[in-house]
């Protein structure tokens, strides 16, 4: 999305990969707070990595792909997959290196994979207590059976897709710079000089979704930054095209299984718990640097 005006090309802080050719462990656990703008320049390594962000969304461009995740998804890259990944607002996320050789069973494209409840419980906790640099027996076998739950967890390819078609782009483009922009298929169908059933079967081909699907997703994602700023979820709601408060609450519950509220609510106490779980792990003073987590994993 480009509403924030923000774009890789223009990121305010650079972060470099932490590990360039070689994975010091099978498995690596790696916990990041990252401030807004932030990017990792395009890069590859010889291992997969899964990322989950506690707060914020983050993001990973492709060659021609672009994907992004909300809370319940995590983003899978495989080996040797060359990437940019950025947030365009300040957040937490941690990554889950895993060695080549463990990644067979693990899908062979990027996608995003449903984040199950379990699944959730085991970030989070691996979030809120980071071990030591000497993983215990017990820290290796729960990095073991996260990355058994990648292997059973659904792909769902990217959250809010794109597409080059040269009717559907201009409409995609002109909704992410404006999520509230109220106009329907039918108008944007007359604006680009086609049919709204053509663009209809445009998003279902390209999009795999129909157009108002689509657009509730956008809406939601523009959302989450203006919720985790204290933001009042009528304004959102207003903002965002909806006629009332109760409208979008409606929308964002059947999206994300939770309302505004209680969302933010959450996002707010998991922040805490983090940042707290840090503090006593690495000492206030390093708050705001990456947090480094390797696991050798148990022969």
């Amino acid at each position: 999305m480009k509403k924030s005006g923000f774009s890789p090309s223009n990121a305010t802080h650079l972060r470099r990969p932490p590990f360039e050719t070689t994975l010091p462990a099978p498995i690596v656990f790696r916990v990041v707070s990252v401030q807004a703008d932030t990017v990792y320049p395009r890069h590859l390594h010889n291992w997969g990595e899964f990322v989950y962000s506690f707060s914020g969304i983050m993001e990973i461009e492709l060659a021609h792909q672009h994907y992004l995740a909300p809370p319940q998804y995590g983003l899978w890259l495989p080996p040797r997959t060359e990437h940019i990944a950025f947030n365009r607002h300040a957040g937490i996320h941690c990554s889950l290196y895993v060695d080549a050789a463990l990644c067979q069973t693990l899908p062979g494209v990027t996608c995003a994979l449903t984040v199950s409840p379990f699944m959730r419980a085991l970030l989070d906790e691996l979030g809120r207590r980071p071990p030591a640099i000497v993983a215990t027996l017990q820290e290796q076998r729960l990095l073991r059976v996260l990355v058994d739950q990648l292997e059973q967890a659904d792909c769902a390819g990217t959250y809010l897709p794109t597409s080059d078609d040269p009717l559907l782009k201009p409409v995609l483009l002109a909704l992410q710079a404006n999520p509230g922009d109220a106009r329907t298929i039918a108008e944007f169908a007359a604006i680009s000089h086609t049919t709204e059933r053509t663009l209809m079967r445009r998003c279902q081909r390209d999009l795999g979704m129909s157009f108002v699907e689509w657009r509730q997703r956008l809406k939601v994602l523009a959302s989450l930054a203006r919720l985790d700023r204290g933001e009042t979820v009528e304004a959102i709601g207003l903002d965002l095209g909806y006629s009332s408060a109760s409208a979008f609450i409606s929308m964002f519950r059947r999206l994300m299984g939770t309302t505004p509220d209680e969302y933010r609510k959450g996002r707010r106490t998991q922040g805490a718990i983090l940042a707290a779980g840090q503090s006593k792990a690495q000492g206030p003073l390093q708050l705001a640097s990456a947090q480094q987590h390797i696991y050798p994993t148990h022969k």
